[in-house]
């Protein structure tokens, strides 16, 4: 059908634009059940996220999947702003319960998403983060089967909220568990820490640097099962989000009641984050990422880990950064580039709020 716009934005990627753009912004209405609330599903929703157990449109999505074991998250994520160099919060939405599942060595077989959006907030922006959404399931080989959709009084919103809730298949001889860690055993971050942070307080703070900031938001699953299908004996996985690398580490230690030793020299970190931090007052341990993870491993499969994870393009800047240890139980320590040693602590509320 011919090309249509409002306010300069194109409407041609709706599939009947007509309804959708005698509104060019989300009002009240939009979420009210009625006919509004039909359109936005039919226009806007469906079209992105279209799949043969969405179309039926019935409250509940029903799906055959195999025997078996299977790892199910949810989580819900506020990010302000909405847009940021390398992603949004609807790449954000998916990856990041992708990631969840993928941590338990689960490969992600489908979402549901569920929107809260302020009044006010315009269609162009709901359609670039639908998009969003639909390129980063389609990327990561998964199907959003159900959702919903909220409205709520401007003011009251921030834009839009979004939460996801997904399960995935976890293939039979998987058995991570951070019980699983050992004294001894090898710690590997799959590459540069504080990238997704720092994309979002560059924006904040307006912060502009030779080289740019961008998020690392991406799905993990992949990386995984090519680190499981040549190590089996992993003990343990998790992605350093809210609250960065440190809390990761302390969560280890703390719930495997052992000691972790790391060096800082050995931990990836780009510049310009660097740069950012120092500027900010921030530690980079502390700040979140979204395409990253940490294992741990047993010190016989350090290097073929390693490799494999180098072999992958979300892992092409892998580390081991440092081990397990009997010392020092339930606390992190590193040794820092001047060669002293400091204890890592996590703290008490969020360093970066609305990051994720």
């Amino acid at each position: 059908m011919p090309k249509k716009s409002c306010d300069n934005f194109d409407f041609s990627q709706l599939q009947c634009p007509a309804p959708l753009r005698d509104y060019p912004n989300i009002i009240m209405g939009h979420g009210g059940g009625g006919r509004l609330s039909q359109e936005l599903i039919e226009h806007l929703f469906l079209p992105a996220f279209r799949n043969p157990t969405l179309d039926t449109l019935s409250d509940s999505a029903v799906m055959t999947v195999p025997a078996g074991r299977i790892a199910f998250s949810t989580d819900s994520y506020v990010v302000q702003p909405l847009f940021y160099p390398g992603g949004s919060i609807g790449d954000l939405a998916v990856n990041g319960t992708i990631n969840d599942i993928a941590m338990n060595g689960g490969i992600p077989v489908a979402l549901s998403v569920g929107f809260i959006i302020e009044e006010g907030l315009s269609i162009k922006e709901l359609l670039r983060i639908v998009g969003d959404m639909a390129k980063a399931a389609k990327r990561a080989g998964v199907s959003i089967v159900t959702g919903d959709t909220k409205v709520v009084e401007k003011g009251y919103g921030d834009g839009c909220y979004i939460n996801t809730s997904g399960f995935g298949l976890i293939p039979e001889g998987t058995r991570m568990s951070i019980q699983n860690v050992k004294p001894g055993d090898s710690v590997i971050i799959s590459g540069t820490i504080g990238d997704h942070g720092m994309a979002i307080m560059s924006v904040r703070e307006g912060l502009e640097f030779d080289a740019p900031i961008q998020s690392d938001s991406a799905p993990l699953h992949e990386l995984v099962q090519s680190m499981l299908s040549v190590a089996p004996s992993i003990r343990a996985m998790r992605d350093p989000t809210r609250g960065g690398l440190a809390t990761t580490l302390n969560e280890f230690a703390g719930a495997a009641n052992v000691g972790i030793a790391i060096e800082e020299s050995a931990i990836p970190i780009n510049k310009a984050v660097q740069s950012a931090c120092e500027i900010l007052g921030l530690d980079p341990m502390l700040v979140a990422n979204e395409g990253k993870l940490v294992a741990i491993v047993p010190p016989e499969v350090e290097q073929l880990v390693l490799s494999v994870m180098r072999s992958h393009p979300l892992g092409d800047r892998a580390a081991v950064i440092g081990k397990v240890t009997t010392e020092h139980r339930r606390m992190v320590v590193a040794k820092t580039q001047l060669g002293t040693t400091r204890i890592v602590s996590i703290p008490i509320g969020e360093q970066l709020p609305r990051i994720c």
